[in-house]
């Protein structure tokens, strides 16, 4: 027999995970750093073919120079950076790149980087599945931060949907909109409602914050909503279009607002030293990681190299924390860089000298920081 029951979480949090790349780098998703070389040096013939990819490419031989024969490329931040600078200045660069064309260049560019971050995406991660049993078994009073656009972590929660708990965005999708042109749209289930379990269940909710967006949020810039497409993260380059798949049957469409029938924004903040962080959403996700921040008694980061260009997360994380806070760091390079970032951060930080995928396949330590 089935009841209606509301997920509630405790008052405090035991331990906040804070993903970086290097947590999806064994499953093939490139780092920061070679992103713009998979782009612009003609390896994906998909991107190589399209307009956008052409647009992209040219933009950048004009204003920056890079070798591929020796792999020396700009990086994303300062490509981002030149393009914002304009922009937020509201100047154009030449009679070549006018300011309404360095908005659309900006664009392509996002577009381009979640063509090919979701390259690696449509697997289920064996590292991300074993990260997800600790949870659930050892110590289910856990949130995740996480900077990362792909949605591996979401994908291997799959086998533990419903029975063990359901995934909290803690944003207000548009799948949850009961509107007649939302119907197809609404599978996806709101944890911060009552729901429909067995008698005998107890399933418990799980923050997902991805502060930086996902590969698989559309953003509607008229009815300013978000649509969750978990499966739909395809792109076409040619037409700059979001593509949906009917299910089994796999027909192919294009993705609009089904409210006022829109073009789709992708919702991913770029690598930039400059980043805009006013988007509605991303300023929800970070007023809700405020309050995860305050609240938890451990944090621990992994694969995340808290670089300069993420200012934001740095002053995030220094204004919630309190100095008795204990803060562990999991990363496989031991560099006195890495450790000063991280010890501005908090005095008190330890740190485990491991990769991602070592980290979760070592159930003594997990354990040990789960417990």
């Amino acid at each position: 027999m089935k009841t209606e029951k509301f997920l509630q979480y405790p008052p405090q949090r035991d331990v906040i995970f804070v993903l970086g790349a290097g947590a999806s780098r064994p499953d093939g998703v490139p780092l920061q750093r070679d992103t713009l070389p998979l782009i612009i040096s003609g390896k994906i013939e998909e991107i190589e073919n399209s307009e956008i990819g052409r647009i992209v490419t040219e933009f950048i031989k004009d204003n920056f120079e890079f070798n591929v024969d020796t792999n020396k490329f700009p990086q994303l931040e300062a490509v981002f950076g030149f393009l914002d600078y304009f922009i937020q200045q509201n100047e154009s660069l030449s009679i070549k790149y006018p300011n309404q064309k360095l908005r659309e260049i900006k664009e392509y560019l996002i577009k381009l980087i979640h063509y090919v971050v979701n390259l690696q995406t449509d697997k289920t991660s064996h590292f991300y599945q074993l990260f997800w049993n600790s949870i659930t078994e050892i110590n289910p009073n856990t949130s995740i931060i996480t900077l990362n656009y792909d949605t591996l972590l979401e994908q291997a929660f799959d086998h533990l949907f419903k029975k063990s708990g359901y995934i909290d965005y803690s944003i207000p999708f548009m799948n949850y909109e009961k509107l007649p042109e939302m119907k197809q749209y609404n599978f996806w289930i709101n944890p911060k409602e009552p729901v429909l379990v067995e008698e005998d269940e107890n399933p418990l909710p799980f923050k997902i914050l991805k502060l930086h967006g996902s590969l698989n949020w559309k953003y509607c810039n008229c009815c300013n909503q978000t649509l969750l497409t978990p499966w739909d993260r395809g792109i076409d380059l040619k037409r700059g279009k979001f593509l949906g798949y009917t299910y089994p049957d796999k027909l192919e469409y294009e993705y609009t607002c089904p409210i006022d029938g829109t073009d789709f924004q992708t919702l991913i903040v770029p690598p930039s030293y400059l980043k805009i962080l006013s988007h509605p959403i991303i300023s929800q996700l970070m007023t809700v990681a405020s309050r995860e921040i305050r609240i938890a008694r451990k944090i621990v980061f992994v694969g995340y190299s808290l670089s300069d260009a993420d200012i934001h997360v740095k002053a995030l994380f220094k204004k919630q924390m309190n100095a008795n806070k204990e803060v562990i760091v999991v990363n496989p390079k031991k560099k006195e860089s890495l450790e000063l970032n991280y010890r501005s951060l908090s005095r008190n930080a330890r740190f485990i000298d491991m990769s991602f995928e070592e980290f979760v396949s070592d159930p003594a330590q997990l354990k040990s920081i789960l417990s």
